[in-house]
């Protein structure tokens, strides 16, 4: 199971996230802390791992950094409580949800899906799979990254509205989860942008780092 795991790109079928899931980033936002978990979905050819450089999508003049803890699934979860989300998770990645920013606030505006502004390839770059024993903490873990250098993000899952068993346990009752799915659980306040040559350099306190280049 574990070996499998390790491949979780190539046999997980989704990639569900939440959107403002960290009070940090609603209170500079001024708004509300959100009453249920907010989902989105990435197709699976959005991932790409270190070697590989992120790519500003076709007309795209607004592209966002967004760090995020990973949740990889390890069996068939559906409609499970909160008390018993362990079992299902299998180990975590350190992931970045690239967010296409003009094309989502167009869509927005215009109310109109913004799948492409969050699903484009190149779009969650990911680490390596991280054991479950290599993260017990996952409750309170420390996410950061850094642009060229200088630190953009860096807070605590600890400061998640709606913790990571929360968060699978409410998809769960909508949306069964599978082996190697991942569940990206929200990034914290910081979140800004990115252009063609930059570097970002990514960490889940010191189990694991990456880093990344973007390119037109």
């Amino acid at each position: 199971m574990a070996e499998r795991l390790k491949q979780f790109r190539e046999i997980g079928k989704k990639i569900v996230a939440v959107c403002r899931n960290y009070k940090g980033l609603t209170a500079a936002q001024g708004i509300p802390n959100p009453k249920t978990p907010s989902l989105f979905a990435k197709p699976t050819t959005a991932y790409i791992t270190e070697g590989q450089s992120i790519r500003i999508p076709e007309g795209c003049n607004l592209l966002y950094h967004e760090v995020e803890l990973g949740v990889v699934i390890k069996q068939k979860c559906s409609n499970v409580a909160v008390s018993d989300v362990d079992e299902y998770i299998g180990g975590f990645v350190l992931a970045l949800d690239m967010t296409a920013k003009d094309f989502h606030n167009e869509a927005k505006a215009n109310s109109r899906p913004w799948f492409l502004s969050k699903g484009f390839d190149t779009s969650c770059p990911v680490s390596d799979f991280i054991e479950k024993e290599k993260n017990p903490n996952y409750r309170d873990v420390r996410l950061w990254l850094k642009v060229d250098g200088a630190m953009k993000q860096d807070d605590s899952t600890s400061d998640m509205i709606f913790s990571v068993p929360e968060v699978i346990s409410y998809i769960s009752k909508y949306i069964t989860l599978e082996e190697g799915d991942v569940v990206l659980t929200g990034t914290p306040d910081g979140q800004g942008p990115v252009t063609d040559g930059q570097i970002m350099e990514a960490g889940l306190a010191d189990i694991v780092s990456m880093k990344f280049s973007v390119t037109k």
